[in-house]
């Protein structure tokens, strides 16, 4: 008959914990400030607004303001837009920009400017010439036609129209620099061998670019949707949310609550925008973590 004999496991000595190191020390050290500026200047802000934002009779009083729905209707309007136009005119320029010629790098440098030049000066600065009585464009009308130019800002579709002029002159550089680089990263290998099969242009981009680039442009896409919803200056600075606050997007109706000393319903309109948000955030890192 076996005997099972039982043997006791004794359980692997632990290695003595090692002090921590003057780097490490040191290196949590500096680290702290960033959570002190994180802490004061981002999650007290966001926290303090959705505590402003947590009583339901903000957002009953809210979606009874007829104002609201027409901020959300701009809103996607600029979205679909805007965005559209920007992304496609900037995939067409970035086809333009790769074309070895010297003059082209000429034409870069001042394409680049009002993606470089800050935005208060070059929006506001718009917004004179666009002045009916003594603006560069109605002055320059007069004088070619004879006839008055007509109020720019003064009707709501043409200046929500010339607010997404604004916007999508003043982001397309980046936009287009960001696609210049996604060609320049296709070899020009292939290129060459779709000329010797005898490739059109067109072929070329059906077949080459466009299967090369299309998640950079679908990423870039979902971000400049997510810059564009809290895009303020393009709006606000050119129009002011006027006429009749008309023009208002989500971005900046916040502040026509603010001037109206009511903060919950400032807080409310920023909250309200989050399901817009959040989905395009999680969609683009799902793509990004890919």
């Amino acid at each position: 008959m076996n005997t099972l004999t039982s043997t006791t496991l004794s359980p692997p000595a632990r290695s003595p914990k090692k002090p921590m190191s003057s780097w490490q020390f040191w290196g949590m050290v500096m680290v702290v400030p960033y959570l002190l500026v994180f802490l004061i200047f981002v999650l007290y802000p966001v926290g303090y607004g959705l505590w402003l934002a947590r009583h339901p009779s903000s957002y009953v009083k809210l979606f009874e303001d007829p104002i609201f729905f027409r901020a959300v209707i701009n809103t996607v309007f600029f979205l679909v837009v805007a965005i559209n136009v920007k992304m496609i005119v900037a995939l067409v320029l970035s086809g333009f920009f790769v074309t070895p010629r010297w003059w082209i790098k000429i034409v870069a440098a001042l394409f680049i400017l009002p993606w470089a030049l800050p935005s208060i000066p070059t929006i506001l600065s718009i917004r004179f010439m666009l002045n009916p009585e003594w603006g560069v464009v109605n002055s320059l009308i007069f004088k070619l036609t004879g006839m008055d130019g007509p109020n720019w800002l003064n009707d709501p579709i043409l200046a929500l129209t010339l607010a997404m002029l604004t916007h999508i002159w003043k982001s397309l550089p980046f936009w287009t620099l960001i696609l210049v680089a996604g060609r320049l990263a296709i070899p020009a290998e292939q290129y060459e061998a779709a000329s010797v099969d005898g490739a059109t242009s067109l072929q070329k981009f059906r077949f080459i670019t466009w299967p090369s680039m299309r998640n950079l442009y679908l990423t870039s896409t979902i971000l400049s949707m997510i810059w564009t919803l809290g895009d303020f200056n393009s709006v606000y600075l050119l129009t002011g949310g006027g006429p009749a606050d008309l023009t208002h997007v989500l971005a900046t109706l916040g502040i026509r609550y603010l001037r109206l000393d009511q903060v919950d319903l400032s807080m409310a309109s920023i909250v309200v925008a989050m399901p817009l948000v959040l989905p395009l955030v999680f969609f683009m890192m799902k793509r990004l973590s890919k």
